[in-house]
């Protein structure tokens, strides 16, 4: 079991919360680590490229010189892949990146990259992240009073998503802003990925939010 001190917004120490379950006793494997980002990385792409082969490439309909006693190599076509503006070789087509990630591997792999952070210390709990009006600044002198301000990637992990506090770290580019799983449709509504724990170099994360990956992931 590990403790994580809780603050307010205002940085003081207002509780401490005990970490129990899976999420305490995960372990990072960089083998499961490596699949799971290069799987999010791969399904995130849309596979809509397309370059146009030498059949597909108007004109060239006929040889550019004659076949022999000319010196040169012969030639059927202006639009064969030597050619400035012809067709490309070997020309790339629309295509299905998506690689598989079984659930157990999955969540293994969050589990392990949360873990990690936990263990260096990189994870601020907050008993509520929530404000008034959208005001950018509001959100500066949270994350300047927890110390995480100048970090150049923080993630901020909410119990669900909330317009006013999304508007108040959009203008931030070192912030984003994603939600804990769903405790009832468990891991498939969960909207930060290993990827997005990995990268960041602090994490603050609200109380609720880390209740219900808790709720969600410790069983």
């Amino acid at each position: 079991m590990a403790t994580l001190e809780i603050k307010d917004k205002a940085g003081k120490t207002v509780g401490k919360f005990d970490v129990k379950g899976a999420l305490a006793e995960a372990q990072p494997v960089a083998a499961v680590l490596h699949r799971a980002v290069v799987a999010e990385e791969a399904n995130s792409r849309q596979g809509t490229q397309s370059a146009k082969t030498r059949s597909e490439v108007r004109g060239g309909g006929r040889k550019p010189y004659r076949q022999k006693k000319t010196g040169n190599a012969r030639q059927g076509t202006i639009r064969a892949p030597h050619y400035a503006h012809g067709g490309m070789a070997l020309a790339v087509k629309p295509r299905d990146y998506e690689k598989k990630l079984n659930k157990r591997e999955r969540r293994s792999a969050i589990l392990g990259a949360f873990k990690a952070k936990m263990d260096a210390g990189n994870i601020s709990v907050v008993d509520a992240i929530s404000f008034a009006t959208p005001k950018t600044k509001d959100a500066i002198a949270m994350l300047t009073a927890l110390g995480v301000a100048d970090s150049s990637r923080i993630l901020v992990i909410m119990p669900a998503y909330d317009e006013v506090t999304f508007k108040c770290f959009r203008n931030l580019p070192n912030v984003e802003v994603r939600t804990a799983p769903d405790t009832e449709k468990e891991s498939k509504t969960v909207t930060f990925s290993t990827r997005d724990l990995l990268v960041a170099r602090q994490i603050v994360i609200a109380k609720a939010a880390l209740e219900q990956m808790e709720k969600v992931w410790s069983k």
